[in-house]
């Protein structure tokens, strides 16, 4: 099928879902541009910091982003095209973008609360303690598996003929692996978020402390974006995964700790310049390549081969795009750091619901990059190698995919740059992804503390302790498996996160006098969806020894099943207390 077709259609629906759908459920929760955000309200300068909506978009953005639209549906591809993309619209509409939503519109009337604080309040102290719980352990297992695919994408070689590249050429350095002349591709991203992460704390003081225009800051995002490339390109960083995992670590611990505006803001604003470029450029390069006749190569259902490699399509499927579709992370960037910068509740809407059905269109073009370019035997050798063979890579996958769409698209890209700029276009998320995560963590084992503690000590209430525990966990989790290992679970957990915050916000909802269809009916899909996902994980990971991922999985399980239950009972409370209004005869 042409990628032009599939393209019209998907860009139709999503624009549909926003207008349409997008609308019904922000009347519904009772959006108005008149209701203060805690952001002016408790501005202190560190966590709470009103900030234009672009800037907050582009926060939030790259950090829901991060690789899960782009692994997620690579990885998904192994049962067709046909499936992912379904699911990546429908999902991405009725269910990803209202838990999007209204997980940060009830924190926003909640003071900036996050999605545990919600959850006691609607739940009290049981729910809240299995919900912070659960969430702890999944942004663990997020953290985990964005390291190990960050370390991945850093080292990533490739050969230059595959490139299109002959050996005397000069765009990228080069070394000789396994008798094969490669290219070092992750070496010039590496550069790239050495410079741009360097930068970041000129650009929040340029932002926050010399206030300059908005187009100014974009203007000089988009001119670190460049010239770090440039760099990289001309000094590659090339450095061992174990040393950028422990790199990567520092980072991560500092940038939980100091104010948000110092480098997580700044860094997600400059990175972002470099995802909608990329989205464009493909966006363009499909569409000129779907004018040429450029067709999908990848089958459009592939089910028994996507069983084999990963389970049942029903629901490995449907938790392996993860991100594209919907997300639980989502709902703690909503209510952890968006809340707390939002202007104003209509532009809640547009950060969040929007900005969730921007990810839905990313997913969407990955599968069309993805299924176009690469032959099914390459893909299989990329992303589901064999056993024994090299490592699964699907940041690699996509990236070479991006560099042949660009060129056949364009005609002026080079194959081997396209490669470079599609992992560049991701890596930036994945280490956004990273601080995001534990910055989060950081907020949550705080809260966790606080409650399990009448008084907790003063080193449980530091910083620096809370994000180092954050990092030591995440660290622990990464070495007990390689991507296509922790993927799964990862993903089962992000999805199951999902389905539990539309429970809360459900009864949240419904305490405000609502009945959210909208929330419920995918809350209880998901909610199937995930434990299913869960209950085929954890034989897999008993007969394969991976102790760690198993235990996980079974936590996440019975945390899971403790939130339904008191979820239920909240449930119970609430018919009751209708009953007599309902029920004149009760």
């Amino acid at each position: 099928m042409n990628v032009l077709v599939l393209l019209a259609v998907g860009v139709g629906a999503l624009w549909l879902g926003s207008h349409f759908y997008g609308g019904y459920v922000s009347r519904r929760v009772g959006l108005s541009p008149d209701q203060p955000t805690p952001a002016r309200q408790l501005n202190d300068g560190r966590d709470y910091v009103p900030t234009r909506t672009p800037v907050v978009f582009a926060h939030h953005f790259s950090a829901i982003a991060g690789a899960g639209p782009i692994v997620g549906p690579t990885m998904a591809l192994i049962y067709g095209f046909a499936p992912s993309l379904l699911w990546v619209l429908l999902g991405g509409v009725l269910i990803g973008a209202v838990h999007d939503f209204t997980a940060l519109f009830a924190s926003l009337r909640e003071g900036g609360r996050s999605m545990a604080q919600i959850a006691r309040r609607t739940m009290g102290r049981s729910g809240f303690a299995l919900f912070i719980s659960f969430t702890t352990v999944m942004i663990v297992l997020v953290t985990a598996a964005f390291l190990n695919l960050t370390k991945t994408a850093l080292t990533s070689v490739y050969p230059l003929t595959a490139l299109g590249l002959d050996p005397s050429q000069t765009l990228l350095r080069v070394e000789m692996k396994d008798g094969v002349m490669v290219g070092r591709i992750g070496g010039v991203a590496s550069t790239s978020v050495l410079i741009i992460t360097g930068l970041s704390p000129l650009m929040g003081y340029l932002l926050y402390r010399r206030r300059i225009a908005t187009p100014l800051a974009y203007l000089l995002a988009i001119v670190v974006c460049v010239v770090s490339v440039l760099i990289g390109l001309a000094h590659p960083v090339t450095v061992s995964p174990d040393l950028w995992g422990a790199i990567l670590s520092v980072y991560v611990l500092v940038a939980a700790a100091i104010p948000v505006w110092m480098v997580l803001q700044p860094r997600d604003f400059i990175n972002t310049q470099l995802l909608y470029a990329g989205l464009a450029g493909l966006v363009v390069a499909l569409v000129c390549g779907g004018m040429r006749g450029l067709q999908i190569r990848l089958p459009a259902v592939s089910i028994a081969e996507g069983n084999a490699a990963l389970g049942a399509i029903w629901p490995m499927m449907f938790v392996t795009v993860a991100c594209g579709a919907i997300s639980g992370f989502h709902s703690l960037v909503s209510s952890g750091t968006t809340s707390k910068q939002c202007e104003s509740e209509p532009a809640g809407k547009r950060i969040a619901f929007d900005g969730m059905l921007l990810e839905s269109l990313m997913a969407l073009v990955v599968i069309l990059v993805v299924g176009s370019t690469l032959a099914h035997t390459e893909y299989r050798s990329l992303v589901f190698p064999a056993p024994g063979g090299p490592k699964s890579n699907p940041v690699l996958a996509f990236s070479l995919a991006a560099g042949r769409v660009l060129n056949g698209g364009l005609g002026f890209v080079p194959t081997a740059l396209g490669t470079v700029f599609g992992i560049l276009m991701l890596e930036g998320f994945l280490v956004t992804t990273l601080d995001v995560a534990v910055r989060l963590n950081r907020y949550l084992l705080e809260e966790l503390w606080g409650v399990l503690f009448a008084k907790p000590p003063g080193f449980l209430r530091q910083y620096w302790f809370n994000a180092g525990l954050s990092v030591a966990l995440m660290l622990v989790t990464a070495a007990s498996g390689a991507v296509e290992q922790i993927w799964p679970v990862f993903a089962s957990a992000n999805q199951l996160l999902a389905a539990l915050g539309l429970l809360v916000v459900s009864l949240w909802l419904l305490n405000r006098q609502t009945v959210p269809w909208f929330t419920m009916v995918p809350a209880m899909f998901m909610l199937l969806t995930t434990l299913g996902a869960l209950g085929i994980l954890v034989p897999k990971y008993l007969s394969g020894g991976k102790y760690v991922l198993l235990a996980a999985a079974i936590l996440l399980f019975a945390l899971a099943l403790g939130v339904v239950v008191v979820a239920s009972q909240g449930w119970l409370r609430w018919r009751l207390a209708r009953r007599p209004a309902d029920s004149p005869a009760s």
